[in-house]
């Protein structure tokens, strides 16, 4: 788990880029003047960019026209920083015509706002491709590539058809919409593909990671796992990486006599009632209006409040230049006018709207002051104000309500949480907020604070670099397949290998994968097969599989084998002692309601059956419809997810086949309990065809070793064509060890030669 102490150093650069840089130039100044760019995106990537192995690339701030300003702007900025230009034209038509003026209300579901023709697609690219120029310039063989956001969503696309070999990661900031909502983009399939070229896609909530997975399905075609989506040969990652904030910095500077001096002050000019705080970007996704007509829900029906509570509302000014937002703050202004008019009194006003930005004494101390932080977005990527307002609540008081629709709603469950679309709903949460007791206000509050503080800012980017460093290359193993001269060669390689542990899955590496698990049966070449590899000098064998012991035992119970059944839930040794690893199935209370699921599924989809193992259970479609198996397993697959958020299970799938496992369970656990504790003295050969044999081969413990019997995507060296392939290499080693036994060597030499 990454410390949140900064990337690691030594192993290439990370490549950042977004549409805005982390400085900008300050418009019309002479000389050029260089301020640091506010916002939430570049305090995130401070701990990445401060790295010093990091490039920006962004726009600078400025319009300009090609010529010496550009370069006199290159030549003010500091060198780890790349500024992409664009004229006042191109930005109008790329970051106001097509990023927020189409897919930013698309992406948070306000189609009112998508205007009927959608023009200046061709800027949208042609923008894109200019990050894309200026990254590819830069670009060193061992760099990471991070995009940032819904104004880039094409430049992955375009890197890796310049940067084949490169490492591209792709974070989006907004929500990611409903299959339904996406397919109404017309350059939905664009989208999808150039979002397609990374290799690792990060969304803030689960929520999102299922829409995007629900959009390849039904836009590309492309079915997903749970977690990725293979593309041409390569591996896309999808996970969540929620976003956090500085929450010490807030939290020291809550803590200032400054911030304290000016709260105390915020606090005396509101009088003696109850101040409810909003801070907000002047947006139409935030839920501005709603918010003052829930004000005006709970005057009308609670009239203690009318001279008792004030709500402080700052708007912070955002995209004046464009008409929908100056006609949204016409519209918030009547609104509070209206309602002042309606219910201020000699002494006070229930809404004290401002317009303006606000310095960050001003918004720690509007924080402190606080009895209420109102966050109601319509839909919100993750909404850091929410985070803000906690992580500055060092007295431990205050109420947080917060809308479902903001991403900071899936972890911080102790706020207040409404439906932003239902006025009454949120006067009634208000209510409730200002009514509740010292105890319950300070409960909440507590555990909102442990949640912000276990994730720090530095900790969102950290994870997003160390899960894309371990990504596995986009060229992925050595492709073996087609070339038996290499395969030849490989099994008299290991021939000579002192001694060998061999560690072989069974369904699809071993045995074809067949319509029912039972007519998987090993054929008498096999069992001659193990047995000579079992029997062979200084050679032991394992079968490591996600079957259950009875079957392993019919197929495989008479071969002098260690076996691994149920991915680990038990071991038989060398010795032919099986022994249970996992506690007992009554433990694991998500069980039944997962066999209920997948019995569900069952009767959903003809041909598809449920296997119950000791503990597991699993959903097999081989014998289903194609398309109609692929569908309900992807959708399957996301059900139990959400149902299993909490629970020690974990949902695998494979070839055919959903399944759901204690988390505790894995082959290469197994694998290493097999071998136990001793120094490793052999070496291991790892043979597998799908997901879970990705834990065999990083239990190889870095051997070279390592097979991989599918066309999935890998984390072995080598690709070979299936259980044909597999029996050959075998067979081969077999008869070279046969003809040459190694002679006996010393502890010394044998580390040597294993060296």
């Amino acid at each position: 788990m990454p410390d949140g102490k900064g990337v690691e150093e030594g192993r290439g650069r990370v490549l950042l880029v977004s549409n805005r840089l982390p400085v900008s130039i300050a418009p019309n100044s002479e000389p050029i003047v260089v301020k640091p760019s506010p916002g939430g995106l570049a305090t995130g990537l401070r701990s990445v960019h401060a790295s010093g192995s990091s490039l920006w690339f962004g726009w600078p701030g400025v319009n300009t026209e090609p010529g010496e300003e550009r370069e006199r702007i290159a030549r003010a900025l500091p060198p780890s920083v790349v500024p992409v230009h664009f004229s006042a034209d191109e930005m109008a038509r790329f970051y106001d015509g097509i990023a927020n003026g189409v897919i930013w209300p698309l992406f948070h579901y306000l189609l009112e706002r998508v205007p009927g023709d959608i023009r200046d697609w061709s800027s949208y690219e042609s923008a894109n491709q200019r990050f894309a120029d200026a990254v590819a310039k830069e670009a060193r063989p061992d760099d990471l590539i991070w995009v940032q956001d819904y104004h880039l969503l094409l430049l992955p696309g375009l890197l890796r058809d310049r940067l084949p070999r490169a490492r591209i990661g792709f974070f989006l900031h907004i929500p990611f919409p409903s299959s339904e909502v996406f397919r109404i983009l017309p350059y939905r399939e664009a989208v999808l593909q150039g979002l397609l070229g990374a290799d690792l896609i990060g969304f803030h909530t689960f929520n999102d990671q299922r829409h995007f997975s629900a959009a390849l399905l039904s836009v590309l075609g492309f079915d997903s796992e749970l977690d990725r989506v293979e593309v041409e040969g390569r591996s896309v990652r999808l996970h969540v990486f929620p976003m956090g904030i500085d929450a010490a910095s807030f939290a020291a500077r809550a803590l200032e006599p400054d911030v304290i001096a000016a709260s105390d002050k915020l606090r005396a000019s509101h009088g003696a009632g109850k101040l409810v705080l909003g801070i907000d970007r002047l947006d139409y996704t935030k839920g501005l209006t709603r918010k003052f007509l829930a004000i005006e829900r709970l005057l009308e029906r609670s009239p203690k409040y009318r001279d008792n509570l004030r709500l402080l509302q700052v708007a912070v000014p955002s995209r004046e230049n464009v008409s929908a937002y100056r006609e949204l703050k016409r519209e918030i202004e009547e609104i509070a006018g209206r309602i002042n008019g309606a219910y201020a009194t000699l002494h006070s006003a229930p809404i004290h709207y401002v317009y303006d930005s606000v310095d960050q004494t001003e918004l720690v101390a509007s924080y402190r002051a606080a009895d209420v932080m109102l966050v109601t977005p319509l839909r919100d990527g993750m909404n850091l104000v929410a985070k803000e307002y906690v992580a500055s609540r060092v007295d431990g008081d205050g109420v947080l309500i917060l809308s479902e629709f903001a991403g900071a709603a899936s972890e911080l469950a102790e706020a207040l949480v409404v439906n932003p679309y239902d006025v009454a709903a949120i006067a009634g949460s208000l209510e409730r907020a200002l009514e509740m007791d010292e105890p319950e206000r300070r409960r909440r509050m507590r555990r909102l604070r442990e949640k912000v503080e276990a994730r720090p800012v530095e900790l969102w980017a950290n994870s997003f670099i160390s899960t894309l460093r371990l990504e596995p290359t986009s060229l992925g193993p050595s492709d073996l397949r087609r070339r038996p001269e290499q395969v030849a060669a490989l099994a008299d390689e290991l021939a000579t290998q002192p001694e060998l542990v061999f560690a072989l899955d069974y369904d699809g590496t071993l045995v074809p994968i067949q319509s029912t698990p039972d007519a998987a049966a090993p054929d008498e070449e096999l069992c001659a097969l193990l047995a000579g590899l079992a029997e062979a000098p200084n050679v032991r064998v394992a079968v490591v599989s996600g079957r259950t012991v009875e079957s392993l035992e019919r197929f495989l119970g008479r071969l002098p084998l260690a076996l691994v059944a149920e991915h680990g839930v038990w071991t038989r040794t060398w010795g032919g002692k099986w022994t249970r690893n996992i506690e007992d199935v009554t433990a694991h209370a998500w069980r039944a309601p997962v066999l209920a699921m997948l019995d569900d599924y069952c009767a959903r989809t003809p041909g598809s059956s449920v296997e119950q193992k000791t503990v597991g259970l699993a959903w097999h479609y081989r014998n289903a419809e194609r398309q109609l198996g692929a569908t309900r397993a992807r959708e399957l697959r996301l059900n139990l997810v959400q149902i299993l958020a909490r629970q020690p299970a974990t949902v695998l799938g494979g070839r055919k086949v959903v399944e759901v496992r204690p988390q505790e369970a894995d082959k290469g656990g197994a694998l290493k309990r097999l071998l136990g504790d001793a120094p490793a003295r052999e070496v291991i050969v790892a043979m597998g065809d799908d997901r879970s044999d990705e834990e065999l081969f990083r239990a190889a413990g870095g051997s070279p070793y390592t097979f991989a019997a599918s066309s999935l995507p890998t984390h072995a060296h080598y690709r070979i064509d299936g259980p044909p392939a597999v029996r050959d290499l075998l067979a081969r080693f077999l008869a070279k060890r046969r003809g040459h036994e190694p002679p006996s060597i010393s502890a010394e030499q044998r580390e040597g030669a294993l060296t």
